[in-house]
């Protein structure tokens, strides 16, 4: 069974954080932000706004910077996915 999402939404899989800072300190789990890179694991097939086709960007395997608090969080097979829209996606990293 797989995740298809739906119009011009993106899974995405958030890639994890390092447990210490560059100077060697370690993080406790309460002091660490959200991750805000992931990576696409699966894209919508777009969708129409105002009789325009909204052509989707990215495609699965990008590694993408995303909105801060943007998505909603599902645990799908024993991993986590977060699921936004297009628009909540800020770059694509290269």
């Amino acid at each position: 069974m797989n995740i298809r999402p739906l119009a011009d939404r993106v899974v995405v899989k958030m890639v994890e954080t390092e447990e210490t800072t560059k100077s060697g300190i370690v993080l406790p789990g309460s002091a660490k932000e959200k991750p805000q890179i992931a990576e696409v694991v699966a894209v919508g097939p777009g969708t129409v706004v105002d009789g325009k086709e909204v052509k989707m960007e990215v495609k699965v395997g990008d590694r993408v910077i995303i909105s801060k608090y943007a998505g909603t969080e599902v645990k799908f097979d024993g991993q986590e996915y977060t699921i936004i829209k297009q628009n909540d996606i800020l770059a694509v990293v290269e």
